[in-house]
């Protein structure tokens, strides 16, 4: 029912884009999966919106910057270092270990260094990453969108794989602590998204069912753990960021948080 659903949504959407006479409805078209603004059909309010953090909300140049300095001005080793240390963050959670994940990432930033001859200390590391993580700024639609969905009257909590106090200083630094009700970490559980134990702590601990859960994030593992764990889902395609094509698709795909929020303030 549901696929037959998603294939009428997509003819109509299609249909909406032949005949659109404006952009703005171009661009709403192209936003989401299931929109009453294309179809007519108006979505169920999720009871609780779970936001990622880095690249998500905050923009993530300068820690990018940095850490592509340390590896000899390599930018192009940056995507590596990344799936390093999601990879080793996965590595931990399977070997029932925990280490912060600003600690895991200096680690994958020094076996990336090592595996291309260039000299990298452990302090160096550290500083690259955990420096520049604190003071990072938010993408410029995002505190807007986040006082429209509060104004909207959704309840908002961050969950994220940082640490509680890492999130709390950015939060402090970007100007975003007051738009959040909570503040999530798998600090406090010990298990990294996108273990499926991450996303069932998280809506155990908002007293409610994963159906009622929606996850907006710019990370396609995270996507595909938080739907696998039946939670509903909106992607930021931020620039790089890929959906993982053996997942099912999100509920809303859009390039920006504003155009999330378009979509989520129209929910019934």
């Amino acid at each position: 029912m549901k696929n037959n659903r998603r294939d009428f949504i997509k003819k109509s959407t299609l249909l909406g884009l032949g005949l659109a006479t404006t952009s703005q409805l171009a661009s709403a078209a192209t936003a989401v999966n299931t929109s009453d603004e294309t179809t007519g059909i108006t979505e169920t309010r999720p009871k609780v919106l779970f936001f990622d953090v880095n690249e998500t909300l905050l923009d993530l140049t300068a820690m990018k910057d940095s850490v592509g300095k340390v590896l000899g001005n390599r930018s192009d080793l940056l995507p590596l270092w990344f799936t390093t240390m999601l990879q080793y963050s996965l590595v931990s959670t399977v070997g029932r270990q925990y280490n912060d994940f600003g600690i895991i990432g200096a680690a994958a930033l020094q076996m990336v260094a090592a595996n291309h001859n260039i000299k990298l200390t452990e302090t160096e590391a550290r500083e690259a990453i955990l420096t520049p993580i604190r003071s990072l700024p938010a993408h410029p639609e995002v505190k807007a969108s986040l006082q429209r969905l509060k104004d909207a009257g959704y309840k908002l909590v961050s969950f994220t794989n940082s640490s509680n106090k890492g999130v709390e200083t950015q939060f402090k630094n970007a100007g975003l602590l007051e738009y959040f009700d909570e503040r999530l970490s798998i600090e406090d559980m010990g298990k990294f998204k996108p273990d499926q134990d991450a996303y069932a702590w998280a809506s155990r601990k908002m007293g409610i069912q994963p159906n009622e859960c929606l996850l907006v994030a710019a990370h396609g593992w995270d996507i595909a753990g938080a739907i696998w764990a039946n939670w509903r889902t909106a992607f930021i395609s931020r620039p790089g960021a890929q959906l993982y094509p053996l997942a099912p698709d999100p509920e809303i795909n859009a390039s920006d948080l504003k155009l999330v929020t378009d979509i989520l303030v129209s929910y019934k």
